[in-house]
């Protein structure tokens, strides 16, 4: 991979391959990225996951359609965050497609940053709630009908439930045996199901992120502040609650969402109070009273979705996020289902955060 990196895509983007350094970079779960860097300048290279993302072009153009809004905003000072765009090829355009080879696109490289992989205090996640919530305030006067859906049904709950359902009946890969009481335990939440269809019937439709983990949002390494939002493809129509509900999932347990010490898998009460006030303060000007209560539900929904994504996957044999080990998909359900219960558990103390 390196090899045809160094040889095909960096001279596309003006890097020789004899000067040029390619490392590996992050660890997400679907496009593979590169920092490339020579002696005078630096970006990122991704690969895209044609498989998850059918039409690449679309998630560029949705990117570019961002960036770009958000770079008036800042110009206008009224987004302090630095924005991450696309750049262009010595030819003029924002992706390479090499077929078999895979479609390419880069990206700005913002130095002095960095990311975590696990909040650690309160006041991390108050500087990362406050800049997804600015980033959403500031999309919040951009057309829905910009940006165009990547992922048809990506948070569609009811869907997700429809697709482990199947996965349960057809248990093609002879894996139910290991997860059944988990398998169980989503199906069994037909009570949230119904409260999730009637709220999406009276919230207000913005532009979210959809993938609002705590490595998406750049921290300044110089001094501790938020730096940027960084992955804009699946940025689409949506909710604020999910966006927000994705930020306290990824933010509130002190363990990794595939960790398997569940012992320690829990929602910290703290962490949920500093992302809450800063979130709903950074939206102050705009966000409804039914938003405001929808946050609640859906900090409920998201680790519940996600568990039942990975426990799909883990039934139908791992065909969807990639994997380390043979068990991986059903260590990150049970672990994402584990913080679902705490937050039941926590429900009467941490929901008052969310009322008038």
């Amino acid at each position: 991979m390196i090899n045809f990196i160094r040889e095909n895509v960096l001279p596309q983007f003006g890097f020789s391959h004899n000067f040029s350094t390619v490392s590996s970079l992050g660890n997400g779960h679907i496009n593979q990225t590169f920092l490339v860097s020579d002696k005078s300048k630096s970006l990122v290279l991704q690969r895209i996951n044609t498989q998850i993302f059918t039409e690449p072009k679309v998630v560029i153009q949705n990117a570019a359609t961002i960036s770009q809004h958000l770079l008036t905003k800042r110009q206008q000072q009224h987004y302090p965050l630095q924005v991450v765009s696309p750049i262009a090829t010595v030819a003029g355009e924002l992706y390479l497609d090499f077929a078999e080879h895979g479609f390419w696109r880069a990206i700005d490289y913002l130095p002095h940053c960095d990311t975590i992989e696990v909040v650690n205090t309160p006041e991390q996640a108050m500087l990362a709630a406050e800049a997804f919530g600015r980033f959403a305030a500031a999309l919040s006067d951009l057309s829905s009908n910009d940006v165009i859906d990547v992922i048809p049904n990506f948070l569609n709950l009811p869907q997700r439930m429809a697709q482990l359902h199947d996965a349960k009946a057809a248990d093609a890969h002879n894996r139910l045996i290991h997860c059944k009481k988990w398998v169980d335990l989503c199906l069994a939440q037909t009570e949230l199901l119904a409260t999730l269809v009637q709220y999406e019937t009276d919230l207000p439709m913005r532009i979210c992120h959809n993938d609002t983990k705590i490595n998406n949002m750049l921290f300044d390494k110089r001094d501790g502040s938020s730096l940027a939002i960084i992955d804009l493809d699946t940025c689409m129509k949506g909710y604020l609650m999910y966006d927000f509900g994705d930020m306290v999932r990824a933010f509130c347990s002190p363990e990794a969402e595939d960790s398997t010490n569940l012992a320690n898998v829990h929602a910290r009460s703290e962490i949920i109070v500093a992302a809450a006030n800063a979130y709903i303060q950074s939206l102050k000007d705009i966000i409804t009273p039914l938003e405001k209560r929808s946050l609640w539900l859906g900090t409920k929904v998201m680790p519940l979705m996600l568990g039942v994504r990975f426990l799909t996957d883990y039934v139908n044999g791992d065909i969807y996020f990639g994997i380390k080990h043979p068990n991986h998909n059903l260590d990150r359900g049970i672990n994402q289902l584990t913080i679902y219960q705490s937050l039941l558990q926590q429900e009467n103390q941490l929901m008052p955060l969310f009322d008038l």
